[in-house]
């Protein structure tokens, strides 16, 4: 959701410039300031930003970003298994050469999860063997798991998009040759000319990426003494929930787009702290980072607002019509600036609400009065204590 001022929004960020009734009824009455997620030489991403958040320090928990996926989808890591993320991504088809090629879309114009279920199935049936193993993930975000595989230099699509692949494939060539016979597996597949007849981008290449061993985290409750519940669309999100040992809310129609299920997500939010008698929901909105990724300021605004509308407003309302008391810590894990279309490690904004006291608030909640406030949690792990303090 953190973003940097834009000409086009009259030199507001997205999140300044979006229509936030909720969230501008809480400012006034919460705690704004700023948060560093990302750990100094650790590259910015929701891996590491969201073990921050959630008070995992990333430079002790983090083993990669794909085993905390493979854990989401019920994965059977063993300890010399490498995890490997298998995006189905866009690149182009004009050039001969595959190095040529450039990447369009990570996302494969936000893929269905049943339509690339269909691709990731014909790239197995070719690929898959007593070493490489596939598994279905979320939209375009799948698995490969690499029997006594080795950590590898893999570079993220999203931090490459609009540029000729060549420079970032895989050094090892074993997966640089998988994603190569990938391309032309999925290139004249059925289900991708036609996707390309209804002017959508054909999902026409695996890419491999964040690649990890098993991971070990402490369980939250015995960490913080508090039940918690994962709310998210995301399969990364989910495998720390489940690393974590908490409960994990599956949400029918969360895709991890613009157009997610928001209402489903907050009804899940109230049924755990209400119903189930939950202390803690981690409600994750994954839209505002992919209308980044697309490097869309309208898509952005449209994304927080939804947010703001049809999440953080009702679920207030709804607290506060039962009511009970809590408190609402509201953040991104990362900044996705449209304007250089991927993560950055720069601190950001958060908002703490106490619906029983008042604490010393701001007018607005953005990045320009958080940067003001003087207040800045440099170890990003520690937020959630400050939540959590009695």
């Amino acid at each position: 959701m953190a973003d940097e001022p834009i000409a086009e929004l009259d030199g507001k960020t997205p999140l300044a410039c979006a229509r936030t009734e909720a969230m501008d009824r809480l400012a006034p009455k919460s705690e704004i300031g700023l948060v560093h997620t990302v750990p100094e030489g650790m590259a910015p991403g929701s891996d590491t930003a969201n073990l921050s958040v959630m008070g995992y320090d990333p430079k002790i928990y983090y083993s990669g970003r794909s085993p905390l996926e493979a854990l989401s989808i019920g994965v059977p890591m063993k300890e010399t298994d490498i995890a490997l993320r298998c995006n189905i991504v866009t690149i182009s088809e004009q050039e001969d050469a595959f190095e040529e090629k450039t990447i369009i879309d990570h996302s494969s114009s936000e893929i269905s999860t049943e339509d690339c279920a269909v691709l990731l199935e014909a790239v197995k049936k070719e690929l898959q063997n007593d070493t490489y193993f596939f598994y279905t993930g979320t939209s375009y975000r799948h698995c490969m798991i690499w029997e006594n595989g080795k950590v590898v230099p893999l570079t993220p699509p999203h931090d490459v998009l609009g540029q000729k692949i060549g420079p970032y494939l895989p050094q090892d060539e074993m997966l640089r040759s998988m994603m190569k016979r990938s391309y032309e597996i999925l290139v004249n597949h059925p289900l991708n000319l036609e996707r390309k007849k209804k002017g959508m981008n054909p999902a026409n290449c695996c890419w491999f990426w964040g690649a990890g061993t098993k991971p070990m985290l402490d369980s939250f409750e015995e960490k913080t003494g508090k039940r918690g519940t994962m709310i998210s669309a995301v399969d990364l999100l989910k495998g720390i929930a489940v690393g974590a040992g908490m409960k994990v809310a599956e949400v029918e129609g969360a895709n991890g787009g613009l157009h997610t299920n928001y209402e489903g997500k907050m009804q899940a939010a109230v049924k755990a702290l209400c119903e189930e008698d939950d202390d803690f929901v981690y409600i994750h909105v994954e839209a505002p980072d992919e209308m980044g990724h697309q490097g869309s300021y309208e898509r952005k605004v449209q994304a927080i607002e939804y947010l703001d509308s049809r999440i953080i407003g009702p679920l207030c309302r709804e607290l506060e019509a039962r009511d009970v008391d809590f408190r609402m810590l509201v953040l991104p894990d990362h900044p996705t600036p449209v304007r250089v279309r991927t993560h950055t490690a720069d601190s950001v904004p958060y908002m703490l609400y106490d619906s029983t006291g008042e604490r010393s608030g701001g007018t607005e909640y953005n990045e320009k009065t958080a940067a003001a406030s003087g207040i800045l949690y440099e170890k990003g792990y520690q937020l959630i204590d400050h939540l959590f303090e009695v």
